[in-house]
């Protein structure tokens, strides 16, 4: 598969999807240099036993499918996944789950993927507002972006300065200093995806939504990764 915004665009467009799937999504962020965990697509169990050794345990299983919206919801994904005998049960298990709980849906494979050390997480997203064109987001992630609605916006294109100013909005930016014993983190990580995902919601007009969440964000000179992408297209 080329990792070129060209080829995944088309792709998913010959396909009549209008959202890219979880491996078509690590690449376009690699395309733009934004840091994902290493990963595979697997058709088989013993595919998916190559790759995760490849990778390194532990792993997360999660299934590619353009018909499943949550796979958390119909048991598509398995995290830390720790040996080549887990790989195969739980891929086993993994697609009897999505075969019981969504009849019907298209299964392109099993996305192998780095399970990413814990640290604080964030979401970095974009959309394209009818008045202002594309805006990115930042927040805090998980269920902080859901309950505390604790975000910053900016309108695209964005400088260092921008970038720099959305971290430091979110009432949640304490956290990203040294706290009761835990090491600053990597801000500048952080800064750096929110400048990627300018330029590609600048660049790809075909793109309508960027969620990139959670981001991992490590102590500080140790960067940041995302665990999860999302791209709609319009």
């Amino acid at each position: 598969m080329e990792c070129t915004p060209s080829f995944l665009i088309d792709s998913a467009r010959s396909e009549g999807r209008s959202k890219l799937l979880e491996h078509e999504s690590f690449c376009l962020c690699e395309h733009y240099g934004i840091p994902v965990p290493r990963y595979g697509v697997a058709r088989s169990s013993e595919e998916a036993v190559r790759i995760a050794k490849k990778i390194g345990f532990p792993v997360v299983l999660k299934v590619i499918s353009p018909d499943v919206v949550h796979k958390s919801d119909v048991g598509g994904v398995i995290l830390d996944v720790r040996s080549p005998e887990e790989v195969r049960e739980k891929y086993s298990a993994l697609m009897r789950n999505v075969t019981l709980r969504a009849p019907g849906a298209r299964v392109y494979g099993v996305l192998v993927q780095e399970m990413v050390p814990r640290g604080l997480e964030v979401i970095v997203g974009a959309t394209r507002d009818p008045y202002f064109g594309p805006v990115v987001m930042f927040g805090l992630g998980g269920v902080f972006v859901e309950v505390l609605k604790d975000v910053s916006f900016r309108v695209a294109p964005l400088t260092p300065i921008d970038a720099g100013e959305m971290v430091r909005e979110v009432k949640g930016y304490r956290l990203f200093e040294a706290f009761r014993g835990e090491a600053p983190r990597d801000r500048k990580a952080v800064e750096e995806i929110i400048l990627r995902v300018s330029e590609l919601i600048e660049d790809l007009d075909e793109v309508s939504e960027v969620d990139l969440n959670p981001v991992i964000v490590f102590e500080e000179g140790l960067g940041a990764k995302v665990a999860d992408a999302r791209f709609m297209l319009r």
